[in-house]
């Protein structure tokens, strides 16, 4: 590498890994490096790390990413960071020491307490100010638990001692040795205590919650300044200048700047973003408004969704019933079986989501017949996903009036080209599928270079996003009769 060529340094903080990945001016992914976490399970259904050791692995990261490519840290031009949404972590601000572990975006220890709001006017209240259900999911009901079941922790709180914050803000503070305790919109708006409409922590859920308001953190914009890294850390003067949460960072990483364009990750489920434009949509079908894309002081908010089961049932498929030794076969199967004959798979494992809402449902597989045999059940599995992407963009649509413009797609089951024109075909949609796959750090490097100016403005963005383009090629009475097959295996689900 030219010692004369300067790039943006992404940081992705992980469920289960922390990446550092290199960027040039050019949008080119050029080096990165991961290392795994621990995962904590001191009970069934809690979920936790170590604070200590997302930094230090994170610092690992970044240290050993110059290194193996050859980069000083003054060819470093800024900082971005990308993180797990809703994990919550409280430490103490004189000792700089977190008094508990990070308890992650999965864990449900806090049902019981969540349960106990839905009454009266709460949950309405919660959707109207921050465009979220009431859900242990979020970070509120974490903040709670930490302050009530840790000895000296509430007493702390309210001196003004305990400070609070998602894992980005945990970085920037560590990172800039307790100059910076600052979040971005986007993370902000994922903790159920930021009202989304007003732009700021809302006094009255923080109050619900018994969250003292001095643990929170500054919001800033996405694209913008968050402070020095200590020269203790490293030499210079690296600055991070972009912060976003993980599916928010994806979604500008697609450079989906305009209302109705949506990205779909697909991994063990799918996380799909809707851009809904200025104006945040109140969901009728279960979905999430949310803060989309935050650069400069311009907010675009976002419709997201969620499917439960999307890899998932590929997994199942190896594991549980042994009829793969391997993913990567699916496609080869998929297109060997010509279509299911009728065979639909429900992977309905753990309830049904948006835009059905059924906790009690559980998987089906409809339409056997004695010549079904095993690539017609891979393939069944393959366009499960696809129906269920299909069902959320169909909710997303009515509620926020938009017309699906395109599709942008990444994660793990992205690189199956049957599932992807599948997928065009069901929606009738154009798929865009980009040559970079690590579009959640592309994101917050996209982001931390506009604020420097290093890459101009977001068209120019656009010029550098290279991608591959999926067209639908179905007949429409072909997917007409194939959608009325998949909604009669949901009834049956449902039943």
């Amino acid at each position: 590498m030219s010692n004369k060529e300067t790039y943006i340094l992404s940081l992705d903080a992980g469920t289960t890994s922390e990446r550092a990945a290199l960027f040039n001016q050019e949008g080119k992914l050029v080096g990165q490096v991961a290392r795994p976490i621990k995962q904590i399970y001191p009970h069934p259904a809690w979920v936790e790390h170590d604070p200590m050791e997302i930094l230090s692995t994170q610092v690992g990261v970044m240290s050993e990413v110059l290194v193996k490519y050859g980069v000083q840290s003054s060819q470093i031009a800024g900082i971005g960071i990308t993180n797990q949404r809703e994990t919550s972590i409280v430490w103490d601000k004189n000792t700089g020491l977190p008094i508990y572990n990070a308890i992650v975006w999965q864990c449900r220890r806090t049902a019981d307490m969540v349960a106990k709001l839905r009454r009266d006017n709460i949950p309405d209240l919660i959707q109207k100010k921050t465009g979220l259900i009431l859900d242990p999911y979020f970070s509120a009901s974490k903040i709670a638990w930490i302050l009530d079941n840790v000895e000296g922790a509430r007493e702390k709180a309210e001196q003004g001692d305990l400070l609070f914050g998602t894992v980005d803000s945990w970085l920037i503070y560590k990172l800039t040795q307790g100059e910076v305790h600052a979040t971005d919109y986007t993370n902000a708006s994922r903790t159920m205590l930021y009202n989304i409409h007003e732009l700021a922590w809302d006094d009255e859920l923080l109050e619900l919650f018994n969250i003292p308001r001095s643990m929170m953190p500054e919001v800033r914009s996405s694209s913008g300044d968050f402070g020095v890294l200590s020269p203790e850390l490293y030499p210079g003067s690296l600055r991070i200048t972009g912060v976003a949460g993980d599916q928010q960072a994806s979604l500008f990483g697609h450079c989906c700047f305009e209302p109705g364009m949506v990205k779909n990750t697909y991994g063990t489920g799918c996380f799909m973003l809707m851009n809904t434009g200025d104006h945040a949509v109140s969901s009728q079908n279960g979905l999430l408004s949310t803060i989309g894309i935050a650069d400069g002081d311009k907010i675009q908010y976002a419709l997201e969704g969620s499917v439960f089961i999307a890899g998932a049932v590929i997994q199942w498929l190896r594991d549980e019933l042994k009829l793969i030794e391997s993913a990567q076969e699916t496609e080869a199967l998929a297109l060997e079986a010509k279509s299911t004959d009728g065979v639909y798979i429900v992977p309905a494992f753990t309830g049904l989501g948006a835009p059905y809402w059924n906790p009690e449902a559980r998987g089906l597989i409809c339409g056997l017949s004695r010549g079904t045999n095993k690539a017609q059940l891979v393939r069944a599995a393959l366009e499960s996903m696809a129906y269920q992407t299909n069902d959320i963009i169909q909710a997303m649509q009515k509620d926020s009036g938009l017309s699906l413009s395109q599709l942008a797609v990444d994660g793990g089951a992205s690189v199956n080209t049957f599932l992807l024109q599948f997928q065009a075909d069901i929606l009738r949609s154009e798929l865009i599928r980009p040559e970079i796959s690590e579009t959640t750090a592309l994101g917050a490097a996209y982001l931390a270079g506009l604020a420097l100016g290093y890459y101009k403005d977001k068209k120019s963005l656009l010029d550098l996003h290279q991608t591959t383009r999926i067209i639908p090629n179905i007949d429409e009475e072909k997917r007409n009769s194939r959608l009325k097959g998949w909604h009669e295996a949901i009834k049956k689900t449902l039943l």
